[in-house]
């Protein structure tokens, strides 16, 4: 059994626009090779508030990550710091605000960018703090990292998706096509992970409105997919929370943790 995962959040994804636009995820549910969910966000419906959320299981209200400009460590156990702890290898291709929360902050860019440290919570990290760095070049990133140093653990977190809303709002060609450009490049990457034997979770943090933001409760802000790939999922119907997922994580990593999940999703 691989017990490696390989995590992807695609941020800022509306769940009824990956429906629409994401072919290749699509075919792979009808083929009976993946799984989808519907999930709700936490609140606020932020980026940073909802990283520590996917990664320690715990809602905004809990961790104190509040909104964006909390520039702090996280005061909680993450699927990170709990890999490390239990001798697992951990990597991350992802925006810097991940690198402020699992390893140093502030994100000093010329120190933190490219990071190999065994003693952090992240040891290998290819970190970026452009909301308009091409996904192309980050999904890159995350295999170099993969084939280098073979993480147990893998976060792949591109922005385009969000950084297009902001630009032109949830219903807009634009945004829809920042979406099937996302699909198009998880076509190139997951046959190679899929044949390999990976545990596969992809999800949004939050989703986009037509203001060209987030942060509220509007379904459109709140609702995001999640898509499951591997041999340890049941795939079978489950209602799952956000906060449900780092459990989850930890789980198929075969690490010791008190996070909530749901075990009927697992085998």
């Amino acid at each position: 059994m691989n017990n490696k995962v390989i995590l992807v959040v695609l941020d800022g994804l509306n769940l009824t626009v990956a429906q629409h636009c994401m072919g290749y995820l699509t075919g792979l549910i009808e083929h009976k090779k993946a799984s989808q969910y519907a999930l709700q966000s936490e609140l606020p419906s932020l980026s940073r508030p909802l990283y520590e959320c996917i990664l320690t299981g715990n809602s905004p209200v809990n961790s104190g990550i509040v909104h964006n400009h909390v520039t702090r460590n996280s005061h909680l156990e993450s699927v990170f710091s709990l890999a490390n702890k239990q001798g697992k290898t951990t990597a991350a291709a992802a925006y810097h605000w991940v690198s402020e929360l699992y390893n140093i902050s502030p994100y000093n860019a010329q120190r933190d960018r490219h990071t190999h440290n065994e003693k952090l919570n992240i040891q290998h990290g290819v970190f970026y703090h452009w909301d308009h760095y091409p996904d192309e070049a980050l999904f890159l990133d995350g295999e170099h990292l993969r084939h280098q140093y073979d993480p147990d653990f893998l976060l792949i977190h591109p922005m385009n998706i969000d950084d297009t809303g902001h630009k032109h709002g949830l219903d807009s060609a634009e945004y829809r096509n920042s979406v099937r450009q996302a699909d198009i490049i998880l076509s190139e990457f997951l046959p190679q992970w899929i044949s390999a034997g990976y545990q596969i979770v992809i999800t949004s943090d939050h989703g986009m409105n037509n203001d060209k933001s987030h942060g509220g409760t509007l379904k459109e802000e709140r609702e995001v997919p999640l898509y499951l790939i591997g041999d340890q999922f049941t795939h079978k119907a489950n209602a799952i929370k956000q906060t449900e997922l780092c459990g989850m994580i930890c789980e198929l990593l075969g690490l010791e943790h008190s996070k909530p999940f749901i075990k009927e999703c697992l085998k």
